[in-house]
């Protein structure tokens, strides 16, 4: 181990005991990535004993399983609120700057979580059990069908692209940002810049070429 465990009381409620477990795998996942997780390095960070940390997870496999719906439960609370309250959500509604604000701050103060958890969900057979996944890209899909979306959106693309960006973003800024005020402020610059391209694009169809224009759904709008 290169980490010093800080040895404290371990808590006897069995879900603190978990949290605590869970944390510590954070830990060991964001600086060695699934390959430097095992249940006796967790168990050491986390100040318990390798037994307790198997009574909770039965498996290395369940315990990096686990670990990653945890860190997609943060990352859904963080940027989206309460899960409890998805349903009461209107699209229409939602506070586009905020949202996107919330998840660029949050992959920035976790940027190797972010990533791992990201790569995860990307190779997963069924990316929709992930909690936060499954909501963001279907409030897009949602979005999509709306008298606010432009025609022809690609949810899966859109929503790859979009995290993509928020999550390798911070790999950027923290390498021109010194104090938390400036990384705060490279978060405002990085959503106002996904909201100026979802509004206005990057391209003038006016000026484009007919096959570019023709190769995007509703590209040959007249009114844009």
């Amino acid at each position: 181990m290169t980490e010093a465990v800080a040895r404290t009381r371990r808590p006897r409620d069995p879900e603190a005991t978990r949290t605590v477990i869970l944390e510590a795998a954070c830990k060991l996942l964001a600086k060695d990535g699934p390959a430097g997780i095992s249940l006796s390095e967790v168990a050491l960070l986390a100040g318990v004993n390798r037994g307790t940390a198997y009574q909770h997870f039965e498996t290395r496999e369940r315990l990096i399983e686990e670990t990653v719906s945890y860190v997609s439960d943060k990352l859904y609370r963080a940027v989206l609120g309460d899960p409890a309250t998805a349903a009461q959500r209107v699209v229409e509604e939602v506070d586009m700057l905020a949202v996107t604000r919330n998840l660029a701050r949050f992959a920035m103060d976790n940027p190797e979580l972010c990533r791992v958890w990201m790569l995860q969900i990307l190779a997963a057979e069924d990316p929709s059990k992930d909690i936060f996944w499954r909501e963001y890209s279907g409030s897009i899909a949602r979005f999509a069908q709306t008298a606010l979306a432009q025609p022809g959106i690609d949810v899966e693309v859109f929503s790859i692209i979009s995290l993509a960006g928020h999550i390798l973003w911070p790999v950027w800024a923290r390498a021109h940002s010194d104090d938390e005020t400036t990384c705060a402020a490279q978060a405002d610059r990085f959503a106002r810049e996904m909201l100026r391209l979802s509004l206005h694009g990057t391209v003038r169809p006016d000026r484009a070429p007919p096959a570019v224009v023709g190769a995007v759904p509703g590209g040959d709008r007249s009114d844009t």
